[in-house]
């Protein structure tokens, strides 16, 4: 490094030990970027590429931009997944000897991002690590923006499953997976598939059992981690501890807002898989990723981001507790019914600022004045809450209102110490109200007396030396002055020492006006160092009360919620559900909650449901495209699901046992990446269900076996039908939508099915989708008027009607599916039978004739002969 001048030799000493970032180097105003960071950076911030002189004869690349603005250009940087090391001077210039002493002071990574403009306010930002032993997994995860930390513990056959339906959940900015597991390519490939951010490998050494516990313990400062509920899951403590020490690493500050650390289990919750929640559409749309036309767009009428971020959290989330879903519904129903108090309290929030990313920004130091005013607004009005919340019935209500710190000593504090209107910079003065620290006070009124004798000064001078336009004036590089111009040069005064000409004229200063002017500069340089240092001191006090303003901030945000929630109910006519731990699904003149919202110059059709283990465990429901078949089965995953997180639902009224998990079968398409056909994607999610429904789960299947052939595709779906309806293999609650009609004979061998189809008004060629769902299957998809509908032309229409009447004048496929299957309830034919797919007797004749037929002695012309005459035979009537 010897040819590199000294600020290089220091630039690449510290890129040395970060060289998976683009190093942001500071050099005066501006962050620099050297070498291979300024290629990738000018390519990507699309900068100015330039270079450097960096020693004797060599220039290296070299891009920068503004340090005032670097906080848009890291951000850009960051959603391309790349990681920024900002390195500052850490040594005042005009003191240093030979080169400013720079270090690294944080390294942001997409999943460290605090900066609130670089996030979506109402989405938390999940950073996620990962471990694994003897097949037992360990998932932790914290959104250090807002302080959230949670682990758990992951065993068993599934495990796997598991924690990609979490990754799923959470939609992690960041992963981390330790050495071992990143070196599997399969589990990588699939963190991959689910993990849209990026998944690296941390940290270099896997973490022992007993470092990761201490690391723990020393944080929280705490002798076990008993409190926590983890105190045994070493697995989850390593992937705790793996986050932490990620943190200490690239944050190099105080992570005191990780005051808490939560254990959870999945199990404890409804699972919901990752193709559930992406069909189900519950915080993105299958086709955009958009958030509105998603259940989250419906519900979310919250009026602060701490309450749009657990209301996500509800709908990912949903309840098994009987107990605690009926103090959720409570607290609704108490906010639906007393409009004042909803009202009331939907007022307050508007006024509520990010409480949780604002204490985030005091832990690390770097909130100003205007975010302590901003606390203090916010915690000025816990009062109120209180005095609405004091009479609200409901549990949950009444526990908020007991566990609402009022934080007044915090607010009175700030109102004591941080004036109305402080400047944006904490390094410019302005910030310490009068009369909160008398030292302060003295040194302004030092520099405002001051400030008074120069203002006269000019007046005074001008009286004295005769000079009209005479001024007293100032700047950073001469301080104070007095211009005269040059016609009335003559008349300067000998006391007036000439400090520097001008073209017009020139300026002078007196050994009066720099004494005044040391005593004014001097009492603001002391005062606006003096109150820098009063307000980190006031800013560590209130940081000390940090775990107080969370819990604060954690009630709001549920008030938010149910709020929320309570006003939704009220607008559009939402019931309170009945929850319990049977296993019927009843639901009266039920709607769709996101369809009913987007249409358009069409009221929504409701329709009932009635599902259980016993009588009406399977429902086929058959019909056309675009009847809404898909929409019926999906407004009763989603109700049930609402009901579970706490929420009134869309029907007249609603009975709903609890569901353990949502599985969907619904669409599919071709995953490219892993190479899988429609038909492949389509078998592993069936495969999925099979494997994993319970009696306790709610399955809703739509068109299963059409990626494939009619016949196989029938046989599928029949078998797929049969396994459900098998007490003692799953025996759930199954929702079936079909086109294949075979399946309505399966209302004839098994009590438990019951079929439905979607009511059409035919008119003519037309057909008028009714939207009802009615009892009794039907024989007909009316795929050619759907085609008519859709803008096929007429030719292409015409001749599917032809092909159809050929088609229907033979047998129908699948006459031998009526034969039922082992063990069923109506087997008393014992074996199944082969499917008879052609039972008319003629047409076997002629199948005979071709058995019999020695080909290897025909002539080709024979053949030929024979061929024909059988073709004419078929098209004859089949005889």
């Amino acid at each position: 490094m010897a040819q590199f001048t000294p600020m290089m030799q220091q630039y690449l000493k510290i890129k040395k030990e970060y060289k998976d970032a683009i190093l942001f180097f500071r050099l005066g105003d501006f962050y620099e970027m050297f070498f291979d960071d300024a290629l990738v950076a000018s390519r990507e911030l699309e900068i100015t590429l330039t270079s450097r002189e960096a020693g004797k004869d060599r220039k290296v690349p070299m891009c920068g931009v503004p340090y005032h603005a670097a906080d848009g250009y890291i951000g850009r940087l960051i959603a391309k997944g790349y990681k920024v090391a900002i390195c500052e001077q850490v040594e005042d210039p005009k003191s240093a000897k030979g080169i400013v002493r720079r270090e690294v002071v944080r390294v942001i990574t997409p999943g460290t991002v605090t900066d609130s403009q670089l996030l979506e306010e109402k989405k938390n930002n999940y950073l996620v690590a990962i471990t694994e032993e003897e097949g037992t997994f360990g998932l932790a995860y914290t959104d250090i923006s807002t302080g959230d930390f949670r682990l758990t513990e992951i065993a068993g056959k599934d495990a796997l499953n598991t924690i990609v339906d979490e990754l799923a959940r959470l939609q992690p900015a960041e992963c981390l997976l330790e050495p071992q597991l990143y070196a599997d390519s399969e589990i990588t490939r699939l963190v991959r598939r689910n993990v849209t951010g990026l998944c690296s490998c941390y940290p270099e050494t896997r973490l022992n059992n007993r470092r990761a516990y201490e690391l723990l313990i020393e944080h929280f400062q705490t002798v076990s981690l008993e409190g926590f509920g983890c105190e045994d899951l070493q697995q989850g403590i390593r992937a705790a501890a793996t986050l932490l020490l990620f943190l200490q690493e690239t944050q190099k500050s105080n992570l005191r807002h990780l005051s808490r650390l939560v254990t959870y289990f999945p199990k404890n919750h409804m699972v919901i898989d990752a193709a559930t929640r992406r069909n189900l559409e519950l915080v993105s749309t299958i086709r955009s990723g958009a958030r509105k036309g998603t259940l989250l767009w419906v519900l979310d009428q919250t009026l602060t981001a701490m309450g749009g971020r657990l209301l996500r959290q509800w709908i990912e989330q949903p309840l098994l507790s009987v107990e605690e879903i009926r103090k959720r519904q409570d607290a609704v129903e108490a906010l639906v019914n007393h409009v004042f108090i909803r009202h009331d309290l939907r007022s307050l929030l508007k006024g509520i600022y990010d409480l949780e990313r604002l204490i985030t920004r005091i832990s690390y130091g770097n909130a100003n004045a205007r975010d302590l005013l901003a606390l203090k607004q916010s915690l000025s009005k816990l009062p109120a809450f209180r005095k609405i919340l004091q009479n609200a019935p409901g549990t949950l209500l009444q526990e908020l209102y007991k566990n609402l710190d009022l934080l007044s000593d915090v607010v009175e504090l700030i109102e004591a110490s941080i004036t109305d209107d402080p400047p944006l910079s904490v390094k410019e003065g302005g910030i310490i109200r009068a009369g909160y620290n008398s030292e302060v006070d003295k040194l302004r009124e030092a520099a405002r007396n001051g400030k008074h004798w120069i203002a006269a000064l000019e007046a005074e001078e001008r009286e004295r030396t005769g000079i009209k336009s005479l001024k007293v004036g100032y700047n950073k590089v001469f301080g104070y002055y007095i211009e005269v111009t040059k016609p009335n040069l003559p008349h300067v005064p000998d006391d007036y020492i000439r400090k520097q000409t001008l073209a017009n004229a020139e300026r002078f200063i007196t050994s009066k006006l720099k004494e005044y002017e040391n005593l004014v500069l001097g009492a603001e340089e002391r005062a606006v160092q003096l109150e820098y240092d009063l307000f980190v001191k006031i800013r560590e006090e209130i940081a000390s009360s940090i775990p107080r303003i969370q819990k604060a901030a954690q009630i709001l945000a549920q008030l938010d919620v149910l709020a929320s929630l309570a006003e939704v109910a009220a607008t559009y006519n939402y019931c309170k559900p009945k929850v319990n731990e049977g296993d019927a699904i009843y639901i009266k003149e039920g709607r769709h909650p996101v369809v009913e919202r987007v249409l358009e110059g069409e009221v929504f059709v409701p329709n009932d449901t009635y599902l259980d283990c016993n009588e009406h465990q399977m429902a086929i429901i058959t019909g056309p495209n675009m009847a809404g078949k898909s929409t019926y089965m999906r407004q009763v995953a989603l109700i049930t699901l609402m009901a579970q997180m706490g929420s009134f639902v869309p029907a007249r009224e609603a009975e709903i046992g609890i569901v353990d998990r949502i599985f969907t079968r619904v669409g599919a398409a071709d995953d490219l990446a892993t190479g899988q056909s429609t038909f492949m994607v389509e078998m592993n999610e069936v495969s999925n269900i099979l494997h994993n429904a319970t009696r306790n789960s709610l399955i809703i299947l739509d068109e299963i076996g059409r990626g494939t052939s009619t016949y196989d595709g029938v046989s599928i779906a029949w078998a797929v039908a049969e396994y459900l309806l098998d007490p003692q293999k799953a025996g759930a609650k199954t929702l079936f939508a079909t086109h294949y009609h075979q399946l309505n004979r399966l209302a004839e061998l098994h009590t438990r099915v019951k079929n439905y189809r979607v009511a059409v008004k035919e008119k003519g060629d037309d057909i008028i989708f009714l939207r009802q769902i009615v009892p009794g299957g039907t024989d007909r998809s009316y795929g050619i008027q759907v085609a008519r509908l859709a803008g096929l032309p007429q030719e292409v229409i015409r001749r599917a009607k032809e092909i159809l009447h050929m088609i229907e004048a033979q047998d129908e496929v699948g006459t031998g599916l009526a034969q039922p299957a082992a063990g069923s309830e109506r087997n008393k034919a014992g074996p199944v039978k082969q499917l008879e797919f052609f039972s008319n007797s003629e047409v076997q004749e002629v199948i005979n004739e071709i058995k019999e037929l020695d080909i290897l002695s025909m002539t080709p012309l024979d053949a030929i002969n024979k061929l024909y005459e059988l073709q004419i035979r078929i098209r004859k009537g089949r005889h």
